[in-house]
């Protein structure tokens, strides 16, 4: 028996889920923001993918997520989750999530872009998000085995005989000293990477923090040059930029140029709803031309207050009324396919530290991730992990505290950090939709200087992240899914697979880079 909890770095879905599934093993939950609060899994409008409708089959679910993964899918890794997927809807029930259900009481699925079938699961039309976390909130309130410290921002792993021990945390403000905090296990749940883009979906906690806290203990990475950029962002300046949800393109809205032509037309044999890197290079090209881009939902949507409220009321607060207007759209930074490698079970590549949710990279999304798969990913394998863990040990849960300190002389936030501004400039202009070797290595050079000039553990984890992500979209020389490159322009059948990077090897490829 160990006296250490498992701690659980992040307040969202998969650090929240992951919690209730280890119950009643003993577990604290740290979190930068009130838990649910800084997630990016609230912010979801669509659901959670599920074959779980009439017609609809596991193998169909597997074969639309194989073709949206553009050829580097795990299938053994997309056939697992989808799965368990029923499973996950049961749990999510039990918690309390009330998922939209028919007149005959069975759970009313909608269809979104690359999918074969009506198969995503929702609340409300577009508030599948904000439900599912509530629900959790206050199932998590209500559990005794889970301890939560909000406003505690992880800024590093401990690390022994390679074994990851526990983490180094501050107060949210990055007032105090650092604190050690033990844990028997690690679970990382930090999110994603959107707010290194100047145009993202994302709140400001999704920064890849814990991705490059992860590099940095020397974790292995995988795909990191994948980034799925939302088509349909409201493009109204503000930051998050709201997000109109792929379900409106689904329920029958066109997208539309300055000209008033449906531009997806002759693009893809889908039109709008082709898979999300298709859509979102159609928007972008329009957008670089002047012409700009505009959702049609006038006629496709014959309620729209109430079937999508949620997008009702980004419109109307930008002064927009959808039912009569077009909603005008620009890509925007959403969810990142990369990010720490696990294993099936959520391990990572380090003994004592697993992960789950939108920091990793699974197999299961491949180069573009599959509508409503994220949300499904979290809880799948959040539930993994707690299943593998509980099998290990037994925990209890003492107070642990422990005084510590790390080398920093900078104790600001992620948000007030003077660099974060030319940080997110830098991978908007040169790590985008579209991308090539001459901007890479020009962003590759300035998030170098910006490393340099910092000495905050914070911003290092997120320069560390962004400044891998620019190494491995370097190296794919090829476009494929949400790597674009316009020097490029096809697939190559030798990049049909998966890439994985550690630090030390980027370091090598750096001092290359310099030679050259």
């Amino acid at each position: 028996m160990t006296d250490k909890p498992i701690l659980i770095i992040g307040g969202g879905l998969a650090g929240l889920f992951c919690a209730l599934k280890l119950a009643p093993r003993a577990v604290t939950v740290l979190a930068a923001a009130p838990i649910g609060m800084g997630a990016s899994s609230a912010w979801a409008q669509a659901g959670i993918a599920a074959a779980v409708g009439q017609g609809d089959t596991i193998d169909k679910h597997v074969e639309d997520t194989l073709i949206a993964g553009d050829g580097i899918v795990d299938e053994k890794v997309a056939r697992m989750m989808a799965s368990e997927a029923a499973d996950r809807i049961h749990d999510l029930l039990e918690f309390g999530v009330p998922f939209d259900r028919d007149l005959e009481g069975k759970l009313q699925v909608s269809r979104e872009a690359a999918h074969s079938e009506s198969r995503i699961v929702r609340v409300s039309g577009d508030r599948a998000g904000r439900a599912i976390m509530q629900a959790l909130v206050q199932t998590v309130e209500k559990t005794p085995s889970i301890r939560v410290l909000e406003g505690y921002v992880v800024e590093d792993l401990t690390v022994e005989d390679d074994v990851v021990t526990g983490v180094v945390a501050r107060d949210a403000a990055g007032a105090g000293d650092p604190i050690v905090i033990e844990g028997s296990n690690v679970v990382m749940a930090t999110g994603g990477v959107g707010h290194l883009y100047q145009v993202t979906t994302n709140p400001t906690e999704a920064r890849g923090g814990g991705i490059g806290m992860a590099a940095r203990a020397g974790a292995l990475l995988a795909d990191m040059e994948f980034v799925q950029f939302h088509p349909t962002a409201i493009d109204v300046g503000k930051d998050p930029a709201p997000l109109a949800t792929e379900a409106l393109r689904g329920h029958g809205a066109h997208l539309l140029n300055g000209n008033g032509e449906r531009f997806m037309l002759p693009l893809h044999e889908d039109a709008e709803l082709a898979p999300r890197d298709v859509v979102a290079r159609g928007i972008f090209a329009e957008v670089q031309a002047g012409r700009g881009a505009y959702l049609d939902c006038r006629t496709a949507i014959h309620d729209f207050e109430n079937e999508f409220p949620t997008v009702w009321n980004y419109c109307r607060d930008a002064g927009i009324d959808p039912s009569k207007e077009l909603i005008p759209v620009v890509p925007a930074a959403h969810y990142f396919m990369g990010g720490i490698w696990t294993d099936m079970d959520g391990r990572s590549s380090l003994p004592g530290f697993w992960a789950c949710g939108e920091c990793t990279s699974t197999g299961a999304h491949g180069a573009n991730r599959l509508a409503s798969n994220s949300l499904l990913e979290a809880v799948v394998f959040s539930a993994r992990i707690a299943d593998a863990l509980k099998a290990e040990a037994r925990f209890d849960a003492p107070s642990n505290w422990q005084e510590g300190s790390v080398e920093t002389d900078e104790h600001l936030t992620e948000a007030e950090h003077p660099n974060m501004a030319a940080l997110r400039e830098t991978m908007s202009a040169n790590m985008g939709v579209l991308r090539n070797k001459e901007g890479m290595k020009e962003a590759l050079v300035r998030l170098l200087e910006l490393e340099s000039d910092s000495h905050s553990l914070r911003f290092s984890n997120v320069v560390t992240t962004a400044k891998l992500m620019c190494i491995a979209a370097l190296n794919r020389e090829e476009s494929r899914g949400g790597h674009a490159r316009t020097d490029f322009p096809s697939e190559n059948e030798s990049w049909k697979r998966r890439t994985l990077l550690k630090l030390e090897q980027a370091q090598a490829i750096i001092t290359e880079f310099y030679k050259d």
